[in-house]
């Protein structure tokens, strides 16, 4: 028989202890004012509990947390309809993602706070359902109400007394920068984190929702510094815009995501900048817009973008790692580093790809020695797992800078064992064949490289340099022309070759014209800079010749 009653008239607390006590199973639905929880019980104990048009959802605290990457996050909800934490938590532990324990601890986390969360609750209605909605299999956790109950009330009492200094969410502080100065008081990390928000512009309820951290552990840490006097009420928000569906925002996230992993980039910003649109403080949109500007090699566009999601307070990980590769590929390698550093600083566990970009910039720097350090600490971290193509990708070349042409070979073949779609390890393999004069050997890699991805203009270049150096001119021709039509600025050392090649036919405008457009890419490349000038004593030299030859029908 289901139950159904008001809070007004019974406690959460005491309609806690009935279910318990009488060991019930099934569900608890809390309603107020437009906002909803649940707390399933099984046997009188509690075996999950969520809110509804709340931020703080599983998902984003293991973002907040740096335990997980927006990227993960979005494709294990895009392979899972359900969008409940326990839902999460399953896919989570089925993918392998996450240490069973680990994951197990911030989700039992989750559904404290969201208990914890109700008990502030006087006011709205409850009806237990008993055997409904109860989730299917063995429940992820157990938890005795009792233990709740304790912490449940300790929270209730400290609120009321941090009521009387924070009576509503819309009430505006701002820190005392000058008296925090002056004080050698200490601060809790809670504290630490809701600086920068506390600027006399976010009310307490913008500071909950930026933050992600819950409004009691945000309450109990400004009564805090009110009470230190190291912050100040300010003002009262207007008649704040009501946050848009969360059921709206995800749609286009998801749409977004979808757009994404399917390469429609152009879809894919629409739908993230949407998403921004209605709310500008969505870290996981602002993290795609990242990765859509370095698909397109707009490394200025992407190193912005990460950069105003890592201004967040709870910036995860991943936001700085990207932020230090597309300032790698700026050649920006000290600041690179620095947003590596914050990467490490903020993972709770060794990140493989951390370690790995690390090892990238080693290289860049030609420190080997750091790299091969840092890239066995990747490889490490990946544990029973397969590196990723890119970690490959930069043994390989370590091995190949280092002059050990045989590990080169044996890194790269078995980076194509396991990743045998990825055109680049094709590719660094031939370079290692042609380095140990297996031209032929080198030649055929190329070739099934192309295979791959017959839109690379290096690997047309590649095979281009191999073909002219074998003196197959006019294959050399067509592949270096493949590469000016794919990327017209790829290099100077392309048209240098095409350049010469026509002058070998005897084509010599279309020479003058390849050199001139190497040297407008490269105006320092002494050796196009020759070659034109041999070309113009060349011409000048004929027109001498034809000027000395009297023309036919001439009266002397």
């Amino acid at each position: 028989m289901a139950i159904r009653g008001s809070l007004s008239e019974a406690s959460l607390a005491d309609v806690l202890q009935l279910l318990a006590l009488g060991q019930k199973t099934g569900t608890l639905s809390i309603a107020r004012e437009g906002s909803f929880g649940a707390i399933h019980f099984q046997q009188g104990r509690i075996v999950h509990a969520g809110l509804v048009n709340r931020r703080d959802r599983l998902g984003e605290r293991l973002v907040r947390s740096g335990t997980i990457t927006p990227d993960v996050l979005a494709r294990v909800s895009a392979t899972n309809a359900g969008q409940d934490d326990r839902e999460l938590a399953t896919a989570l532990l089925a993918q392998g993602i996450l240490p069973r324990e680990f994951l197990l601890a911030h989700y039992r986390a989750q559904v404290e706070d969201a208990v914890y969360h109700l008990f502030a609750w006087d006011a709205g209605t409850f009806t237990f359902e008993p055997e409904a909605q109860v989730p299917d299999g063995e429940p992820l956790l157990s938890i005795s109400a009792d233990t709740l109950l304790l912490e449940g009330a300790r929270r209730v009492d400290e609120w009321t007394q941090i009521a009387k200094k924070i009576p509503s969410l819309d009430l505006i502080f701002e820190i005392d920068a000058r008296r925090m100065a002056q004080s050698d008081a200490s601060l809790s990390a809670t504290q630490e984190r809701l600086l920068p928000l506390l600027d006399g512009m976010h009310d307490v309820h913008a500071v909950v929702e930026r933050s992600g951290i819950d409004e009691f552990e945000v309450g109990k840490a400004i009564y805090g510094l009110i009470t230190a006097g190291f912050a100040q009420r300010v003002g009262r928000s207007v008649a704040r815009r009501q946050p848009p569906p969360e059921s709206r925002v995800a749609e286009h996230r998801n749409l977004g995501v979808a757009f994404y992993r399917t390469g429609m980039l152009d879809e894919a910003q629409r739908e993230f900048r949407r998403v921004l649109e209605l709310r500008e403080a969505d870290g996981a949109a602002r993290f795609f817009l990242g990765l859509v500007h370095m698909r397109r090699g707009q490394w200025a566009d992407a190193v912005e973008t990460f950069q105003r999601a890592s201004d967040e307070p709870d910036a995860p990980p991943g936001v700085f790692l990207n932020l230090a590769y597309a300032f790698e590929r700026l050649g920006q390698l000290e600041e690179a580093s620095d947003a590596l550093g914050e990467a490490v600083r903020r993972a709770p566990l060794p990140e493989p790809r951390v370690a790995l970009a690390e090892a990238v910039i080693a290289l860049k720097r030609g420190n080997l020695a750091i790299a091969d350090e840092r890239l066995e600490v990747a490889r490490a971290a990946w544990g029973d797992r397969h590196p990723s193509a890119a970690w490959y990708h930069a043994a390989g070349l370590a091995a190949a800078l280092a002059g050990d042409t045989a590990r080169a070979v044996a890194v790269l073949e078995e980076g194509l064992s396991v990743h045998p779609h990825a055109a680049v390890l094709h590719n660094n393999l031939a370079v290692v064949h042609e380095r140990r004069g297996s031209y032929e050997a080198a030649a055929r890699t190329l070739e099934h490289a192309l295979l791959e991805d017959a839109n690379c203009a290096h690997l047309h270049k590649n095979l281009g340099d191999y073909l002219y150096r074998a003196q197959r001119y006019d294959d050399a021709f067509a592949a270096f022309t493949r590469v000016v039509r794919l990327d017209p600025r790829h290099g100077a050392d392309v048209l240098l070759k095409l350049g010469n090649i026509l002058y070998r036919r005897g084509a010599m405008d279309d020479a003058r014209t390849a050199w001139e457009r190497a040297l407008a890419i490269e105006p320092t490349n002494r050796i196009v800079r020759a070659n034109l000038e041999a070309l113009q004593r060349v011409e000048a030299s004929v027109a001498r010749v034809v000027a000395d030859v009297p023309l036919v029908g001439t009266v002397e």
